[in-house]
């Protein structure tokens, strides 16, 4: 049996007012979350001392326009161009001099945006933790969100002095194809596939448990709130006891579901970031239908 794979919308928290403080105390008073430093909102981003601001869209969307101070890194840049599994990440050292380039260090604040309800921040944010940086950020509804505001966007490019940045990748917060399996013997651990329910029926890894990432967020495209977030994982079995993998296509959707249960303080989540481009064109892996 083949398969085939895609991934979906998404986004982050809504603004129910565009000051409102989200950030810090603020966000975990008003939305519930344990970690609700992992998304910030637009009123953060004024004082940048201390911060490095990634805007994660195309060269010529950033050129059109952009938060002020952001530097640009296309969606792409982190994936090898030379691998056999589409989206599979480059070398450590090449993202290494690729973050360094940006400015970033291990003593910044990195918030990563794009205009796509957090999509490609995601996975930067997933990458940055799995690398070992303990202050990342999504930002809270994107591009969208500081428009909402009123805020100026720019068209002169900005740069940071280049930096080296040193990583300690975390195995914990990275799956293998081989941890996907050992998971299987696994009682209290769940796989999660977070494609749509479409993709999922044509083929899927046969203990995973399909949660289409577009249910983490409202009607706004924003992270819902941590009851209901809570609430949306549990009806299907998924609760922070657990041992969690999660797939999509090629890590970007995962990754999106990945910071929705960070949120949350979930403490054992991993990404199988090679997800089904890997695991869908290996004949040796176990697949099933419907």
């Amino acid at each position: 049996m083949s398969i085939q794979l895609t991934r979906r919308g998404f986004g982050l928290l809504g603004l129910s007012t565009p000051f409102l403080t989200l950030t810090g105390t603020g966000l975990a008073a008003t939305h519930g979350y344990v970690n609700p430093d992992l998304l910030a909102a637009p009123q953060e981003l004024a004082d940048r001392s201390g911060l490095v601001l990634v805007d994660v869209r195309k060269a010529e969307e950033y050129a059109g326009g952009h938060i002020p101070g952001a530097v640009q890194l296309d969606p792409d840049a982190v994936a090898s161009g030379h691998s056999p599994v589409t989206g599979a990440l480059k070398q450590v050292s090449e993202i290494e001099r690729l973050l360094g380039g940006l400015g970033i260090t291990a003593a910044k604040r990195v918030v990563f945006y794009d205009d796509r309800g957090g999509f490609h921040a995601a996975r930067m944010l997933w990458l940055l933790e799995y690398l070992g940086h303990r202050n990342v950020a999504v930002l809270n509804g994107g591009l969208k969100a500081w428009r909402e505001t009123g805020l100026a966007l720019s068209t002169e490019t900005a740069t940071n002095p280049a930096t080296i940045f040193a990583s300690a990748p975390s195995p914990r917060r990275m799956a293998t194809a081989e941890d996907v399996l050992e998971q299987h013997l696994e009682p209290e651990s769940v796989l999660i596939d977070v494609r749509p329910e479409k993709l999922y029926s044509k083929g899927h890894i046969p203990w995973a448990v399909n949660i289409p990432w577009a249910g983490n967020l409202d009607r706004n495209a924003r992270f819902l709130a941590a009851p209901d977030l809570r609430a949306h994982f549990a009806e299907f079995g998924v609760s922070e006891d657990r041992k969690i993998i999660m797939h999509c296509q090629t890590g970007l959707a995962s990754s999106h579901s990945y910071v929705a249960l960070r949120l949350l303080g979930f403490p054992r989540v991993q990404v199988y970031h090679r997800s089904w481009a890997e695991w869908g064109s290996d004949p040796d892996l176990p697949k099933a239908t419907g």
